[in-house]
């Protein structure tokens, strides 16, 4: 990519996306880029997502973001295109950069990615004009000898120990700050942020933390104890962890990337030392989201 000079200030916007299968999001990506384009803005296109591009819309101006090209410094605002997935996929990509990164709704429920398809001009007039503020999320940061899972080890909903779908319950031994806390018999645990809480961890029974409240959830899957709860203990906390299971692996998942993990392995979970940028809108707030998406307060009572 050339970093040359630019003739005049503009600012710069990256868009990501996975492969998109259904046809019937290209106009909607159109109206992206024809937002952008409106507004004279740098359009930097990653490179995974421009093959998808390709004969699918009609623009032009824009250039591609390579895997190794420069991000920090250099783009001022990731677009992400598809659902609370996509964003995931962009806590790595983005990493320690503070890039703030806001989501367009291409899927389901839409946590994350809060903007509906159909305000995609209100929502890119919003951004470009600086008409927002920034929601710093925690994120959790797995360390192991191992290298588990490389430089794609941070999470910002959770991590997860599962066993394998064919195998019988495994026990995890969990120790907080190096001192023993509890032995989870079940399919596993979850081990959530405040963002998680309204993911994985609220389904298995998880409490909804917000997400200034400097905490972690740690949710058990299915526990064969029924007297063991979730548990929420401050984010400065060291978890550390062994499991014991009849066969000789199990499954770890850090957001959307899942690998098997050998059954001798230890490792432990903390929070990062740096947090992830969310693009805030002035009509968005956290309180507006979990109505909207949790469908609080929808009760015949209320009409």
């Amino acid at each position: 990519m050339d970093y040359g000079p630019l003739t005049k200030k503009t600012m710069r916007i990256a868009i990501y996306g996975r492969q998109f299968n259904d046809s019937a999001v290209f106009p909607y990506i159109q109206q992206v880029f024809d937002a952008l384009l409106q507004h004279d803005v740098d359009i930097y296109v990653h490179h995974q997502l421009n093959k998808n591009l390709e004969g699918n819309i009609s623009t032009i101006g824009y250039s591609v973001l390579n895997e190794h090209d420069q991000i920090a410094g250099f783009i001022d605002a990731f677009l992400t295109l598809g659902g609370d997935g996509t964003l995931l996929d962009m806590v790595n990509l983005i990493g320690n950069s503070g890039v703030p990164v806001i989501g367009i709704n291409f899927g389901r429920l839409g946590f994350l990615a809060s903007v509906n398809k159909n305000d995609v001009a209100a929502a890119i007039h919003a951004v470009v004009n600086k008409q927002f503020t920034l929601d710093s999320r925690t994120l959790l940061r797995i360390d192991s000898e191992q290298h588990i899972f490389g430089d794609g080890n941070i999470a910002l909903n959770d991590v997860t120990i599962h066993k394998r779908d064919d195998s019988a319950m495994i026990t995890t031994h969990m120790f907080l700050d190096g001192e023993f806390l509890n032995s989870y018999w079940g399919d596993g645990i979850i081990i959530a942020t405040p963002t998680g809480s309204t993911a994985y961890s609220l389904s298995c029974g998880g409490p909804v933390m917000f997400p200034a409240s400097n905490t972690v959830i740690v949710t058990p899957v299915s526990p064969h104890n029924l007297n063991v709860r979730p548990i929420v203990l401050p984010d400065t906390s060291v978890l550390s962890f062994k499991v014991e299971c009849r066969s000789s692996n199990y499954l770890l998942s850090c957001d959307s990337r899942t690998t098997v993990i050998d059954s001798v392995m230890e490792f432990e979970v903390r929070k990062a030392d740096f947090q992830l940028n969310l693009i805030r809108l002035s009509n968005e707030s956290y309180l507006s989201t979990l109505r909207n998406k949790l469908l609080w307060g929808l009760d015949t009572r209320n009409y």
